[in-house]
């Protein structure tokens, strides 16, 4: 008996990875974030298989639904949206199941981060722009930030920021970017990505507080940096014609003759 965790994705049905989806079709036990989950990934599970919203659940709950499968002798399946690295709970899960010597894998999913920078066409590390991309949040009743984790220290390097669960106080978040990027520095906010309902608008620090007046919502990322949108950027040397590299060596005495290692 092994509990899969699974990520999700970030809406789409179909943006879950091969693995995922056979692991959901091989489990007769499916627990999935119901608030969070589309529904449509639950068609992937077996005939007569016993699927439970975790949304109304507490810790406690969730474990005793896998211990039971655990008694069982069944496989659950334990789907999360996104990918199961960040914001998803499930370290404290796997704590307690490593308590309860019951075994688990993990099978990644697309990121948040991920889908809304697919949204919008946009590379996010870009040559001579920004080469580093923080996923950040502001504080929330349910996990507060560490000291030195703060939207003004991150701001600092340049980076490109994936701000989650704070689009309700978005004029905080650009009044603490603002002092470093500038007001110029463009901002899109992307309303559940990936979903048929997503919905995308891009401003600047100084103009998307106006620009989403009325339209805050919940379930949004904010995305920051000059990366976004660019057009004056350098280009990378991977494929610059003069580039000498192992699969294309170039000159007379390449860095990696052909052939070698």
């Amino acid at each position: 008996m092994t509990v899969h965790f699974i990520g999700a994705g970030p809406g789409a049905a179909d943006l879950i990875t091969l693995r995922g989806r056979d692991l959901i079709a091989s489990c007769p036990v499916c627990l999935y974030a119901g608030s969070l989950v589309p529904e449509a990934l639950l068609d992937h599970c077996p005939e007569g298989a016993r699927i439970i919203n975790t949304a109304p659940m507490s810790l406690d709950d969730i474990i005793a639904e896998i211990k039971a499968a655990h008694d069982a002798g069944q496989d659950v399946a334990r789907l999360h949206s996104g990918d199961l690295s960040v914001w998803s709970a499930m370290g404290e899960q796997l704590r307690r199941l490593r308590a309860e010597g019951i075994p688990y894998d993990v099978t990644p999913g697309v990121p948040s981060f991920a889908a809304a920078a697919a949204a919008l066409g946009a590379e996010l590390t870009l040559p001579g722009v920004a080469q580093s991309l923080v996923l950040t949040r502001t504080s929330g009743r349910a996990s507060s930030m560490p000291d030195g984790e703060t939207l003004e220290n991150f701001a600092k390097t340049g980076a490109t920021l994936a701000v989650h669960l704070s689009v309700h106080v978005l004029e905080e978040v650009v009044a603490r970017l603002s002092p470093s990027y500038g007001a110029d520095c463009p901002v899109a906010i992307i309303w559940r990505a990936t979903w048929p309902d997503q919905k995308i608008i891009k401003a600047t620090l100084g103009t998307v507080i106006e620009a989403t007046e009325g339209e805050r919502g919940r379930t949004a990322l904010i995305m920051v940096g000059h990366a976004l949108g660019a057009t004056d950027f350098d280009e990378s040397c991977l494929y610059a014609a003069d580039y000498d590299r192992r699969y294309r060596p170039i000159g007379t005495d390449p860095r990696f003759p052909e052939g070698t290692e």
